[in-house]
C-alpha cells in the first residue's frame, strides 16, 4: 500500500508545507535521500501549544506535538518529491524543550516515530535521537527532523 493510501486509510491529510521561520528551505534532496529542516508542530500557521515539557506542557501533549511536527516533515518531503516516492524512513531527530530535570524525551519523540510506523509500516522503522534542549524557536515544545530514502 502506498504511503498516500495509508494516510487516507488513517484519516490523515498532509498539511500544506509550513513556511520557514528564518533563512532556510523546508527540505532538500541529496541523491536518493531527502533531508528536512526541523519542523515545528504548526497547525494552520500557529503553534497549538507552547512551553517547556515537564513544566507547562505534559509528556502526552508533547508527544502529540511531535506527531504533528513529523506530519509537517512528511508534508515537506511530499512537496519536494511526492510522499509515494519514500521507500524508507532513515533517521528521526527530535528536540524537546525540556524543563530542568525532565528526562522523558524518548517518550515525547515516540509521537513522531509512531506516526511514521503507522504510515510506512516496516519501512518506517528508523534510527533516532531524542535530545533535550533549553528552548526552541517560538517557544515550541518540540522540533522534528527526518531523513528519508526515496525511489528514483
Amino acid at each position: 500500500m502506498t504511503p498516500s493510501k495509508r494516510l487516507e486509510q488513517l484519516g490523515i491529510a498532509l498539511p500544506a508545507t509550513a513556511a520557514p521561520v528564518a533563512a532556510y528551505i523546508p527540505a532538500i534532496r541529496v541523491g536518493n535521500q531527502v533531508w528536512t529542516s526541523g519542523q515545528l508542530p504548526f497547525v494552520d500557521g500557529s503553534l497549538p501549544v507552547t512551553g517547556l515539557v515537564g513544566d507547562s506542557v505534559d509528556t502526552a501533549t508533547a508527544g502529540d506535538m511531535a506527531r504533528l511536527a513529523a506530519l509537517n516533515a512528511l508534508a515537506a518531503v511530499d512537496s519536494l518529491v511526492g510522499i509515494d516516492r519514500v521507500c524508507r524512513i532513515l533517521k528521526v531527530t527530535g528536540f524537546v524543550a525540556s524543563a530542568d530535570g525532565f528526562t522523558d524525551q524518548p517518550q515525547v519523540v515516540n509521537g513522531a516515530s509512531t506516526l511514521l510506523g503507522e504510515v510506512f509500516g516496516q519501512a518506517g522503522q528508523h534510527v533516532r535521537s531524542a535530545v533535550g534542549v533549553a528552548q526552541l524557536p517560538l517557544s515550541s515544545p518540540v522540533e522534528i527532523e527526518i531523513v528519508v530514502e526515496i525511489n528514483d
